[in-house]
């Protein structure tokens, strides 16, 4: 099983479906929000979200669902990674809910050889995520440094 690709392996325009999704749990929520020290009431306090925001319950965490996506998609974008260099966009779209699956995909926008090291290169790529309906609840874009395929690596 391939994890991770070689530069040469990545064309632009490629998608990349991954899978499986993702359930996201009330704990799995929390957890994230208590581990990075995100109390927002929003997040952790149902009475609050019921009564004082428009959404009327809890809504997860945007970094939990970006982190979420990030992970998913690295068996088929940076599983190789010498080094993942920069998010040059972020956005949370629609809120994701308790309950909501998360499914992602990766779209290859470029590809460039490194200027300083001929065993390497950049590639450019859009992740989005989608609930179970398919609205899209996050995009983002970022570039990830990947080494070119070995001379004795097999094909």
């Amino acid at each position: 099983m391939q994890f991770g690709r070689y530069f040469e392996e990545f064309e632009v325009g490629a998608i990349y479906k991954h899978w499986p999704g993702k359930t996201v749990t009330e704990y799995d929520d929390h957890l994230f929000c208590l581990l990075t020290m995100n109390h927002h009431p929003l997040h952790l306090d149902a009475h609050y979200a019921a009564t004082q925001t428009e959404f009327k319950r809890n809504v997860v965490v945007g970094n939990y669902i970006y982190s979420l996506l990030l992970g998913m998609s690295v068996p088929d974008v940076s599983g190789k990674a010498i080094a993942n260099l920069e998010v040059e966009s972020l956005r949370h779209v629609a809120p994701t809910f308790h309950g909501d699956t998360i499914y992602g995909e990766t779209t290859v926008l470029d590809k460039r050889e490194s200027g300083s090291k001929p065993d390497r290169g950049v590639v450019s790529v859009e992740t989005r995520g989608y609930n179970q309906d398919g609205t899209m609840v996050c995009i983002f874009k970022r570039k990830v440094m990947v080494p070119k395929r070995p001379e004795t690596a097999p094909e």
